[in-house]
């Protein structure tokens, strides 16, 4: 009977923690082999105060030993939990790189780190781990928003201290990275160990108590049978497979239900390894952080880790065996949107001026993101639209100008003709605008009399024509005849007439050369008044010989610029129909150009109101 009980127990059982074959004992929530939960006691809390600096908050400690670890956020949020050692080295999420979900190792133990749109509850960010610590870790929160309160809990072995330190986030602590003191400020923990949230749990069962076993079957017809291996669970870095047993028949060996073998005595799965060689190293990029400024240019930043996978668990292994990869960049510059923006609030205006370069202007206001109207500073001062710009309303006129008459004639004795130089140029006084140049252009050339010629054969030539280059070497060209000159005029000749006189040439080279500045003036406007002695005005320049502003005129050469002009005294007419077609006539008043017809038309009544001013007996012009 005794040999049947242990058959039974071999063939059914399984050994427990104390290696003995049946209903052996079991391991406790404290880790303790046939225990009752009384060794360790559970540690657990909340912390829910309120921070308000962005950046790295340390919430909690973790004592060497802890095992069955879970903090976990309670509400979903923009904050990140991260953790690290004493000897400062990040395990998860350091250095504002947030990593991806998956196992990280530290501490001694493996920590998996969940992320909240892995889960389908409510519940936010969390770390998992099995431990027991070997060393003391640190808990922060990467604080973004305000804290939804984060639940710990893990279990320490009774003789350890049970109660968790917490950093001190009072408004005079400082724990921004990580720094400051420790109190328990909106916290709350209990000790102990509970599993069925009731009583402790029943002790274990007295050694005298002998479990009931089940007699020894009978041989049976049917056995188990290896059919081959599963697959391999990894393609490489070391996987695992199974041996698999089918039910078959002890004689012909066919395959049979497995209901007709006895369970009880089929062969337990053992691992075998399988695809033991390296995989390769690959780099594991964490998602981006928060931009490190809510409007602006900011920077985020990226944990970038060379990871190589090895019995189904991912390593962090050195850089160097990346190095056929690209490195992917861990920082990058961000801007969520502009502080605050511009905002264009007007229309431009019109130009201010009716003609020639002017200004128009616009409101442009630096406005925040709820509407008000803040200093220019908070705005991006590199993406300001521009308040003024130029308007061109076109050339108020234009104008001739021309030197003096050239002194020598070109003829010694008789006519002759002299020259001047002649341009139509933009006119710049903006007083007083004048016509433009029209088709009526000044004559450049006149006749002229040196005295009476005697009578003679002689070789006449005409004017050299212009040079063919404007400066430097080209040619000219004149025309050279035979006349005979006598007082009454000149007779042209035949060419054989001339012969016994040495004949002039017709082309030659010339150079002009540099020629000199000249001064140039335009006509006279018209008179500033109609009666009463006005003024009127033209414009004088020096030009160099490439017609650009120069200043090597003489100063003493100088044409007049103004001069007196209608100086008969005024009779009055008032017109019925004289009225302002301009609002703004004042300004054509003060401007002083109710000289010119065009704006005694348009501001007609402005106009004649300051010509009576002017012509009362105690006014002067």
């Amino acid at each position: 009977g005794f040999l049947s009980f242990i058959i039974a127990t071999v063939t059914q059982g399984r050994p427990g923690c104390d290696d003995f074959v049946g209903p052996g004992r079991v391991v406790d929530k404290c880790g303790v082999c046939g225990g009752d939960n009384t060794a360790c006691r559970l540690v657990s809390g909340l912390f829910q105060h309120s921070l308000t600096r962005v950046g790295y908050h340390k919430i909690l400690e973790i004592p060497q030993g802890a095992t069955k670890i879970n903090v976990t956020e309670m509400v979903k949020s923009k904050n990140y939990l991260a953790l690290r050692n004493r000897a400062g080295r990040s395990i998860i999420n350091g250095n504002w790189a947030i990593d991806r979900p998956g196992r990280y190792e530290g501490g001694g133990t493996m920590f998996t780190y969940r992320r909240p749109n892995e889960i389908t509850s409510t519940a936010g960010e969390s770390f998992l781990a099995d431990g027991p610590t070997n060393q003391i870790l640190d808990v922060f929160m990467i604080y973004q928003q305000p804290n939804p309160g984060v639940h710990y809990e893990y279990i320490l072995p009774s003789e350890s201290p049970a109660n968790p330190t917490h950093p001190d986030h009072s408004p005079d602590g400082n724990t921004v990275n990580g720094q400051g003191g420790y109190n328990h400020h909106g916290n709350t923990h209990q000790e102990g160990y509970d599993p069925a949230g009731g009583g402790r749990p029943p002790s274990s069962i007295p050694d005298n108590q002998v479990p009931a076993v089940q007699p020894p079957r009978s041989q049976r017809e049917y056995n188990w049978r290896q059919a081959g291996t599963t697959e391999c669970s990894a393609s490489c870095g070391k996987g695992y497979m199974y041996a698999i047993f089918h039910c078959v028949h002890r004689l012909n060996h066919e395959e049979v239900s497995d209901a007709l073998c006895d369970s009880s005595t089929k062969p337990s799965q053992q691992e075998e390894p399988c695809n033991t060689q390296h995989c390769p190293a690959f780099w594991d990029i964490g998602e981006w952080s928060e931009c490190s400024k809510t409007c602006g240019l900011g920077m985020q930043h990226r944990q970038v880790l060379c990871r190589q996978v090895y019995a189904n668990r991912t390593l962090n292994v050195h850089t160097g065996r990346c190095r056929h990869l690209e490195r992917p960049e861990t920082a990058s510059t961000c801007q969520l949107k502009i502080c605050s923006e511009w905002q264009i609030r007007t229309e431009w205006t019109v130009c201010s001026v009716p003609c020639g370069l002017g200004q128009r202007s616009r409101d442009v206001q630096c406005v925040s993101n709820i509407g008000d109207l803040v200093p220019d500073e908070e705005c991006n001062m590199n993406l300001q639209p521009s308040a003024v710009e130029n308007c061109d309303m076109g050339a108020c006129a234009k104008s001739w100008f021309y030197t003096h008459w050239g002194a020598t004639c070109s003829a010694e004795c008789g006519m002759g003709v002299r020259t001047r130089g002649v341009l139509c140029l933009t006119n710049q006084i903006s007083s007083l605008p004048l016509e433009g140049c029209g088709h009526e252009r000044p004559a450049d050339s006149q006749v002229c009399n040196n005295g009476p010629c005697e009578s003679s054969i002689e070789w006449f030539t005409g004017p050299w024509s212009q040079c063919s280059a404007e400066c430097g070497v080209g040619s000219q060209q004149r025309a050279v005849v035979c006349l005979v000159r006598a007082e009454e005029g000149y007779a042209a000749a035949p060419p054989y007439e001339c012969s016994s006189l040495d004949r002039p040439l017709g082309q030659q080279s010339c150079n002009l050369g540099p020629c000199g500045a000249k001064w140039y003036h335009t006509d006279w406007s018209a008179c500033s008044k109609s009666c009463e002695e006005g003024f009127r005005l033209r414009e004088v320049r020096c030009l160099a010989d490439s017609m650009q502003p120069s200043d090597g005129c003489q100063e003493q050469d100088r044409p007049p610029e103004r001069e007196p002009c209608n100086p008969e005294p005024c009779t009055p007419d008032i017109d019925e129909k004289c009225r302002d077609k301009y609002f703004n006539c004042n300004v054509v008043v003060q401007a002083r150009l109710c000289v010119y017809d065009y704006y005694r038309t348009t501001c007609c009544a402005s106009c004649t109101r300051v010509a009576h001013r002017h012509s009362a007996p105690r006014g002067h012009s």
